[in-house]
This record gives C-alpha cells, sequence and structure tokens, in this order.
C-alpha cells in the first residue's frame, strides 16, 4: 500500500501562533485516494533540520507533502532547503507562475518587486504544478530507487490553506498518475452519551471478535461525542465495505440509544433531519449556554424548516417576564433546578407554538458554584405535548468547555426523546 507523510514548516506552528488546518485536509485527500498517512510532522525554520527531517520522511514513505516555508521574505528558507536536499544549487524560472504572479499582483493594484517575481524561480531539479491562487508554485520532486531505497515524490506547497487545498485537486491527480494505489475502506458511526472508556467496556466482546484486518478507532469529540470507524486496507472495497456493515449490525442492538448516526454526522443535523422528516418543530430556551443551541441548530442549511426560534433568558427577570416561570420556582428552587428548566422549556414551546422544546440551566464557571450547586452542574428539560422531562448532569471542565457540553447533551436528550416518541 502506498504510504504518505505531511510535513508543515514554520515556527509559528511550533509555538503555537497559527493552527495547522492544511494536514487534515490533505490526510482526507489522500486517504480518499487509498493512501495511507503514517505521520505528520512539524519541521522548524532551520535549514539544516528541514533537509534531516524530510530525507527521514522520504526514507519511510512513497509520498512526503510538504506545506509552509515558500513565501518572498528572507525567513522561508524551505526552497534553498529543498535545493540541497535534491542535490542541485542551481534555479530555473517557470513562465507559467511568473504569469499568474503578473496577473494576481495588477489584480490587487499592486506593483510588482524583485522579491515576487523570485517566487517563480524553482529549483532545476524540481517539477512546477503553478499556483493560481497565489504566488509561490508548487513543487515536485521526484527521486529514484537509489535515494532512498524505493522511488519517493516530495510535493512542497504554499502554507496559506486558501492556497495549499486550492492545488489539492492537481496534486492528486499528479499522485493517481504515478502511483500504483489500492483502496482504504471506513465506516463511521456515532455514540452520544457515554464517555469513551465506558464505550471500550460495552463493545468490548465485539471488538474483539472482529476479524483481523478490519480496525477499529474511537474518535472522541464533546460535541459529537464518540465517533467509532471501522477501517480496512487493501482489497476490494465493495467487499469489504459489506463486510463492514455485517459487524455494524451486529454491534447496533449493543449500543441501543446512545447509537445517533450510521455516517459521520452531527447531533443537531441528525435532530434536524428527523424533525423535517416527520414535520416538526423545535424551539430553545437558554440560560447558561447562551444561545449555543440555537447557533448549532442554525449552522444547518435549511434549519428554518423546523427550528422556529430561541430565548436566551440569561436574567432570571426574562425567564420570569418572558418566559413565565413563576416567581416562586426562582425563589424557592433557584434557576439552576428541575422546576426551573422544565418551566423554561414548557414557556418556549409555549411561545413560539413549536412541536418540541429544550432548556438549560446551570452553572458553567469558573466561579458562581457552591457546595449544593457546583460549577458544571447543569439541568436540562426537553419537553414535547407528551410531557416534560428534566435531567441533572455535572460536568468538570473549563467554562468554555462546560458549555459546550452542556449544550451537545441537550442536544442529545432532545434526540432520545424524539425517537422514543415517534417510535
Amino acid at each position: 500500500m502506498t504510504q504518505a507523510s505531511i510535513c508543515t514548516i514554520g515556527d509559528e506552528i511550533l509555538i503555537g501562533q497559527i493552527v495547522d488546518t492544511n494536514s487534515s485536509h490533505i490526510s482526507q485527500a489522500l486517504n480518499g485516494l487509498g493512501i495511507k498517512v503514517t505521520r505528520m510532522l512539524s519541521i522548524a525554520d532551520e535549514h539544516d533540520a528541514i533537509v534531516e527531517a524530510l530525507e527521514g520522511e522520504l526514507s519511510l514513505n512513497d509520498i512526503v507533502i510538504v506545506t509552509g516555508g515558500l513565501g518572498p521574505t528572507k525567513d522561508d528558507i524551505t526552497k534553498p532547503a529543498l535545493a540541497r536536499l535534491s542535490g542541485t544549487d542551481s534555479y530555473k524560472t517557470d513562465e507559467r507562475q511568473l504569469e499568474i504572479i503578473h496577473k494576481l499582483l495588477s489584480a490587487r493594484g499592486l506593483d510588482v518587486l524583485d522579491i515576487n517575481l523570485a517566487q517563480a524561480s524553482v529549483p532545476d531539479t524540481c517539477e512546477v504544478i503553478p499556483n493560481r491562487l497565489g504566488t509561490a508554485p508548487v513543487m515536485v520532486f521526484r527521486f529514484n530507487e537509489e535515494r532512498f531505497g524505493h522511488p519517493a515524490t516530495l510535493y512542497s506547497l504554499p502554507g496559506v490553506p486558501f492556497e495549499a487545498l486550492g492545488a489539492l485537486e492537481d496534486i492528486m491527480e499528479d499522485i493517481k498518475a504515478h502511483n500504483p494505489l489500492s483502496d482504504i475502506s471506513h465506516r463511521t458511526i456515532m455514540t452520544y452519551g457515554i464517555a469513551e472508556s465506558a464505550l471500550a467496556k460495552k463493545i468490548e466482546d465485539w471488538e474483539t471478535s472482529l476479524p483481523e484486518d478490519m480496525h477499529l478507532a474511537y474518535l472522541p469529540n464533546p460535541l459529537t461525542g464518540v465517533r467509532l470507524r471501522l477501517s480496512v486496507y487493501g482489497g476490494d472495497k465493495a467487499s469489504h465495505e459489506s463486510r463492514m456493515e455485517a459487524e455494524l449490525d451486529r454491534l447496533r442492538p449493543v449500543l441501543g440509544d446512545l447509537l445517533y448516526s450510521d455516517h459521520d454526522d452531527s447531533l443537531e443535523h441528525c435532530i434536524g433531519t428527523i424533525l423535517k422528516e416527520a414535520g416538526l418543530t423545535v424551539s430553545t430556551a437558554e440560560s447558561c449556554t447562551g444561545g449555543t443551541i440555537s447557533a448549532m441548530f442554525t449552522s444547518i442549511p435549511g434549519s428554518s424548516e423546523y427550528f422556529l426560534g430561541s430565548v436566551t433568558s440569561y436574567a432570571n427577570s426574562v425567564k420570569t417576564g418572558v418566559l413565565g416561570v413563576p416567581e416562586e420556582i426562582i425563589m424557592k428552587h433557584g434557576a439552576v433546578s428541575s422546576e426551573c428548566v422544565a418551566a423554561m422549556a414548557e414557556g418556549v414551546r409555549r411561545l413560539t407554538g413549536s412541536d418540541y422544546s429544550v432548556a438549560t440551566s446551570g452553572i458553567a464557571g469558573p466561579g458562581g458554584g457552591s457546595e449544593e450547586k457546583p460549577v458544571g452542574l447543569v439541568w436540562i428539560g426537553v419537553s414535547s405535548a407528551k410531557g416534560t422531562q428534566t435531567y441533572k448532569m455535572v460536568f468538570k471542565s473549563d467554562r468554555k468547555r462546560n458549555i459546550e457540553r452542556f449544550a451537545s447533551s441537550a442536544l442529545n436528550l432532545l434526540r432520545v426523546k424524539l425517537v422514543n416518541e415517534l417510535k
């Protein structure tokens, strides 16, 4: 199976000044071709470090894709490092990239400077894939078997995500033209409401019985739950997909309500699909989540078909004055209580006329907690014409993560209520 490594070059990544998003997109594209990504590596802006690291990656992989370090300024040293790696100190000008540079700068009303023109100058050992979106071209270095013990190709891309991703299609076409490819088969399902360790224990017998060539990965995320991904490398894709589906058929009864999607999905999208298919609507009343749940709903195109609106009732006066929560509930039980979220959920459902509603009230932190009601406590209410249920949960994270978990947990409880009531 063809193997690849993805490398980023730049101190700005190593010191956390910017987040590397390129590697994930490149990895997905390679995976789609049936290429196994073995490593992701970040390298400092040091000439010798770049050469040494890339030599190591090329010795272990058939393909190495590098992003970054190709700007016009003196601190961008990837190009001379690649020249040395490929055994040259001579350069050539790529006329196609030179023409693009003139057009881009002219369109922006900028002067064409010498440092811009130098972007079209590349080591004479490389092939060029023109970069239509920027000034630095994609450089392709092909190494024969004598150099690393096997044929290897290095692709050097600009680090700007817009440009790097814009060049991916051309790079993938080049990879397909020069490499024997085999399929990678994946099958993904989504779970929510159980920790990764507890999930692993729950499905231990099923996982142990999987065929040897079938690999299971646990991919937890506080917003979407634990994603389970089955993978088989090489062979016949259709056959593997059929086999994986058979294994998942055995798993579904074990997971029950914990399973919310048969493919890579989000809770908000899953709920939206259920609501649309049933012709139902939903609304939200949010205190501690501050509109997070409604933002998750409205991030989905077409959500206006089922999402009617939200009341962000952060202050008690809004809970009582807008949602109609009785003042005696606040006085007797407090805003963070089962009684309050039940009244909030019923109030927003009545106010908007929605079929379903979900409400949250809690203590996100870092302050505001007590022994009775600690930081991380949330009460969630879900309501429909068939009744209102409330749930108490406690999370122990920072404010941002607590709010994310409050919101996702509320969505999941709404999902479970929907599924059970629509059976």
